[in-house]
């Protein structure tokens, strides 16, 4: 959920209202109490709960009309009855007009905890369900998408984003790390806080660590005055620290008493300063293989591989492409003052065809140069055929034939890539499970990339983690 749940008591009785709320401590959650239905009204007003516990029997009027109004108002919120006066004509009527659950009061602790589990776990399901309807594009905050890869990826990031632990994301580069980072930023308590990016990649190694720490005034050439590091800049918030593996290793050191500390010394500087960040992380490369080549530190890994995220490749992403391809569209129409306003069959079927070895990235690219360079208000299959080029359109090729795509592109000892048709079943007898040739292709690829699976999963355009997977499948 993008905010806390929180819970509000709604019951004329003082003590059963603070016995209720003690029975609901284990859970974590705020709990609000009302003691009538006007004070139910101002609480619910003011900011709406996730579940209400409602007594029918109050002082100033009856539970049920308030039930009545959530329902008629369509508020999203899950509402559980609760009455000494109990009958099943109640019941039905407090469900009829939206109630979730009956409780009939005297009850164990254990059953109201329960419920009220259940009654979260529905307001979550049913906000995941309104995201993904109809399969039609969902925001879930800047992310376009709702294949399952991606349902899993917006799952981990509403179970981690209340966590003060550290985040690594690891995927392809072009398929949103950054974006990621950005939405684990902003459902956390941290939101209303700086979110501080930088690349490891794209800095000097000698300025990277001032860029992180900071410098005082005169602690190296061109240090002109004091000047706040990435790392004070994001104080009481999130520093989100791209390309990870490509940090130096000495600073890795510097970086891991950081972690340890919550302190930070400027360059130039031998005054510590207290300083209270969320780390995420990312990097395209598998950490593990970094820290087994000596080129990350494994204590460092420790500390902030807690919550690992993997963003899937577009390419396994399904009728996502769509979806993102139609939304850059509009977005890169409106920018560029064109009258853009739908895709053409066969330009889908083109976009559907491609691999997208640069995922997300290369699609908006394509996308915006086609807008730039045509005029609307179609987007045209011709349009995009010198945008994609030949060496990108293995799969049309292979789709062209009859050929799974995945069959048709095998890795050679020269690095090379051939394209050469694999045999096929002559008759019904030959034909095997589709699980058993594509463990006989990944195997060979392997094997002609001489064991090495990264170089393998690049040729055959999968990410690493999916053959690292299969692999740990079958030698189970």
């Amino acid at each position: 959920m993008a905010n806390r749940a929180s819970i509000l008591i709604v019951e004329d009785s003082p003590t059963l209202a603070l016995t209720y709320r003690e029975y609901l401590r284990p859970l974590g959650l705020p709990v609000e109490i009302a003691e009538t239905g006007t004070d139910a009204l101002r609480h619910i007003e003011a900011e709406l709960p996730t579940v209400i516990l409602l007594d029918l029997m109050l002082p100033d009027m009856d539970g049920l009309d308030i039930l009545k109004g959530l329902h008629a108002e369509k508020k999203d919120v899950r509402v559980i009855v609760i009455t000494a006066h109990g009958s099943v004509k109640t019941a039905v009527e407090a469900m009829r007009v939206g109630a979730t659950d009956f409780l009939l009061k005297p009850f164990a602790a254990e059953r109201l905890v329960t419920t009220v589990k259940n009654a979260l776990e529905i307001h979550r399901l049913s906000g995941l369900v309104e995201r993904f309807a109809g399969g039609r594009a969902k925001k879930f905050d800047r992310f376009i998408g709702s294949s399952p890869a991606m349902q899993a990826v917006y799952r981990m990031i509403e179970d981690c984003a209340a966590s003060k632990a550290s985040v690594f994301i690891m995927g392809p580069s072009g398929t949103g790390k950054e974006l990621c980072a950005e939405s684990v930023h902003n459902q956390s308590p941290r939101k209303e806080k700086r979110f501080v990016a930088l690349n490891c990649a794209a800095i000097p190694a000698n300025l990277i660590e001032s860029e992180v720490f900071g410098h005082k005034k005169g602690a190296f050439t061109g240090a002109a005055a004091d000047r706040d590091g990435a790392a004070v800049t994001a104080d009481g918030g999130t520093l989100f620290l791209d390309e990870i593996c490509e940090m130096p290793l000495d600073l890795q050191a510097k970086l891991l008493r950081f972690i340890q500390t919550g302190q930070v010394v400027p360059v130039g500087s031998n005054t510590p300063r207290n300083v209270n960040v969320r780390f995420v992380c990312a990097t395209n490369r598998n950490p593990w293989e970094e820290v087994e080549a000596g080129r990350f530190r494994e204590d460092l890994y420790y500390r902030l591989h807690v919550v690992p995220i993997h963003l899937p490749p577009l390419a396994e992403r399904g009728d996502d492409m769509l979806l993102i391809a139609h939304h850059l569209l509009a977005q890169y129409a409106a920018e560029e003052s064109k009258t853009f306003d739908r895709i053409e069959q066969a330009a889908e079927q083109r976009l559907k065809a491609h691999s997208w070895p640069g995922n997300v990235r290369e699609l908006g690219n394509v996308i915006h140069s086609a807008v730039v360079l045509n005029e609307g208000p179609v987007l045209t299959a011709p349009m995009l055929e010198r945008l994609m080029g030949p060496a990108r359109r293995l799969r049309e090729q292979a789709g062209a034939n009859g050929i799974p795509a995945a069959q048709t592109v095998a890795a050679t000892t020269d690095g090379t890539i051939s394209t050469d048709t694999p045999h096929l079943p002559t008759s019904a007898e030959e034909i095997e499970p589709l699980a058993t040739t594509e463990r006989r292709i990944i195997e060979h690829a392997i094997s002609l990339m001489g064991g090495k699976v990264r170089k393998a999963a690049k040729k055959l355009e999968v990410n690493p983690s999916t053959l690292y997977r299969k692999l740990k499948e079958w030698e189970a």
